[in-house]
């Protein structure tokens, strides 16, 4: 093992000892990944049931198989002490899905890249993975929502950087960001209006996980973090090293929700719509959004297919 990879494991470990060993206050919710172990289930919705698709092959017979990508970014995914089992509020979406279609959970962590050929090929009946609806996404495949869209920058804490909230704050900036994400179609589009403007192009830095994010930033190797506001201020809260410095929504210039991703016209879009208003109506979904501190981020009701991020 080389000096970074050390590093980096040695980070990881700690982040994770630490996470699970305090609770942190996101947007006025006290959060415990320990006490969050514990299963939030729900009842069968019949409804939801009647309109699954006679023909339609799981992946796995009897089980909802769900692509989450396994990117230890509290509270949206994190791995438990095993380092196998994955936790998190899109783990516990995906089991509110399956228990009212009255499926088992088969949860399987992925990379990011992996989802979009897994759903299209039925490797996976589904991605929950903070995916949002976008005008292109649309083309390929069926979204019903869940939750808003709210990104942020996060530097930090005791970085120069004060505001990052339009195109020319980013101008000359190391941004970590995830590719293929619409965070970096944001910040593409920004830079493509700077560049017009004769203002310097960002950077963008790529990154594995979450303890390579870390030491990317803190090391001074990049100078912000975009990417979902929750986990950045999961990381706030938890280490006191960053700062939140803008807040942009995932849609930009418009609102845009995370969604439930199906292969199109695959017909689950009802049932999964059908059993998202469920849990809505019966509070297991603000149950789960709460305890995560994304209560924030709820939504009235779930939509097929809006607009979003292009449109």
């Amino acid at each position: 093992m080389n000096k970074t990879s050390l590093i980096l494991a040695i980070a990881l470990a700690l982040s994770s000892a630490q996470t699970f060993a305090q609770e942190v206050t996101i947007n006025g919710t006290g959060v415990s990944l320990e006490a969050n172990k514990t299963p939030v289930n729900t009842a069968v919705n019949p409804a939801a049931v009647a309109q699954l698709p006679k023909d339609y092959r799981f992946a796995v017979p009897g089980k909802f198989t769900v692509a989450v990508a396994a990117l230890n970014s509290p509270p949206l995914t994190v791995f438990a002490e095993d380092n196998k089992t994955l936790l998190g509020s899109e783990v516990d979406i995906a089991r509110l899905v399956a228990d009212s279609l009255g499926l088992e959970l088969n949860v399987v962590p992925t990379s990011w890249e992996d989802w979009p050929l897994g759903v299209t090929s039925g490797k996976y009946d589904a991605a929950i993975s903070n995916i949002t609806v976008t005008k292109d996404r649309k083309q390929k495949f069926d979204f019903a929502t869940y939750r808003k869209d709210s990104l942020g920058f996060y530097v930090k804490a005791n970085s120069p950087i004060k505001k990052i909230e339009k195109a020319e704050d980013i101008a000359g900036l190391r941004i970590i960001v995830g590719s293929g994400t619409n965070q970096e179609s944001i910040l593409l589009a920004w830079n493509a209006e700077n560049l017009k403007k004769g203002l310097k192009p960002f950077t963008p830095v790529y990154t594995k996980d979450d303890a390579a994010q870390t030491l990317a930033l803190q090391s001074g190797r990049a100078d912000a973090f975009f990417g979902p506001n929750v986990t950045g201020a999961w990381k706030a809260a938890l280490t006191q090293k960053t700062q939140l410095v803008g807040v942009v929504d995932g849609g930009w210039p418009k609102a845009a929700h995370i969604a439930v991703t199906l292969k199109k016209g695959s017909g689950l879009v009802d049932p999964v719509q059908t059993a998202l208003n469920g849990v809505i109506k019966n509070g297991d979904y603000n149950k789960v959004l709460n305890r995560w501190g994304e209560g924030v981020e709820q939504i009235p009701a779930s939509e097929i297919n809006p607009a979003g991020l292009g449109d």
